[in-house]
């Protein structure tokens, strides 16, 4: 297929997400004109109409490639611009009792969340794959594990699933409990980096709150996915998977490792103040496209025939780990 076509096939989902996002921030500004300030965050309003657009109008065939692409691409070139905005110097906060917490926390969120889903019913294979998503790095997280203790495409399917809800639950819930507990932007950031699933998440959840909180929030929840690797060589073995070792490893994802270089580089000073604030916008918006694109790739039909018991399992696991890091924040700042 020519260059030309196979980026056309991608312009009517894009294009749809374009304009769902246009329309959330316009609502936003429609705010902030009427009350001085905005409710609802147009990245939430993004969310919503993206979701409330695909009950009554389902995605088509035309339109999935480039909903696809803006729900991942986008959000992971959003990642990579928003390492430009961001010095080692500010991390001075997070201290190494603060990392070795963050691990700790992993260790001990799959632990008593693989047992919630043991005592929920679920199999072996499932229960562990929602609790690495929930603990570590959701979906990402679900297909590193999968193939190394051999679970099935259900238990996959059913995982990714509710991953995907509670994704996008937790993106629109995390700034009101921020705001109902008056937690401080850097406590913000460390409990979103805990807690929400994906990197690209890190950033909509807490860009509502305070740029602070977007640094702090995206550097704790890379430490989180640095915990993929040891955690996918240690439970292989506990399944029968004696052979897996470094082979096995997830290699680091391409914007992980672009965001890394970008920090780096503004470190070094070879990116400007101005530079870095101009990436950051370009952030904001690549993220409130990709946030409508997820409304629209939310499946509640789909959802409902994946059982109460698999969502039952995501929903405890992920109150287990909340409430860990909020014990953690509350030991580590002070």
């Amino acid at each position: 297929m020519p260059l030309h076509r196979r980026l056309a096939q991608y312009i009517p989902g894009l294009a749809l997400s374009g304009v769902i996002a246009l329309a959330a921030y316009a609502l936003d500004l429609m705010q902030h004109a009427a009350f001085g300030r905005a409710f609802a965050d147009a990245i939430v309003l993004a969310i919503g109409l993206g979701g409330g657009w695909a009950m009554f109008h389902p995605i088509k065939a035309e339109q999935a490639p480039g909903v696809g692409l803006s729900t991942k691409a986008l959000l992971e070139i959003a990642v990579v611009c928003l390492g430009a905005g961001l010095s080692l110097r500010a991390l001075k906060s997070l201290s190494p009792w603060l990392l070795l917490g963050i691990a700790g926390i992993v260790v001990s969120s799959i632990t008593l969340s693989y047992l919630i889903g043991r005592v929920l019913k679920l199999n072996r294979h499932r229960a562990l794959l929602v609790a690495c998503g929930n603990s570590i790095c959701g979906n990402s997280a679900i297909s590193a594990v999968a193939p190394v203790i051999g679970a099935g495409a259900g238990d996959v399917s059913a995982s990714v699933a509710f991953t995907a809800i509670l994704g996008v639950a937790e993106v629109l819930a995390l700034p009101l409990l921020g705001h109902a507990l008056h937690l401080t932007p850097q406590a913000y950031g460390i409990l979103s980096g805990l807690t929400v699933y994906a990197v690209p998440q890190v950033l909509a959840a807490t860009l509502p709150y305070s740029a602070q909180s977007v640094h702090i929030g995206t550097v704790v929840k890379l430490v989180r996915i640095l915990m993929l690797g040891p955690v996918t060589a240690a439970v292989a073995p506990l399944f029968g998977n004696k052979r897996a070792g470094p082979a096995a490893l997830p290699a680091i994802p391409w914007f992980i490792a672009g965001f890394a270089v970008m920090v780096g580089l503004r470190s070094a000073g070879l990116v400007t103040p101005i530079a870095g604030t101009v990436l950051a916008g370009t952030a904001h918006i690549l993220t409130l496209v990709a946030m409508a694109g997820l409304g629209l790739s939310v499946n509640l039909q789909e959802l409902g025939r994946r059982g109460g018991r698999t969502l039952a399992a995501g929903v405890f696991s992920l109150a287990v780990l909340a409430g860990l890091s909020l014990c953690l924040i509350a030991v580590a700042i002070r």
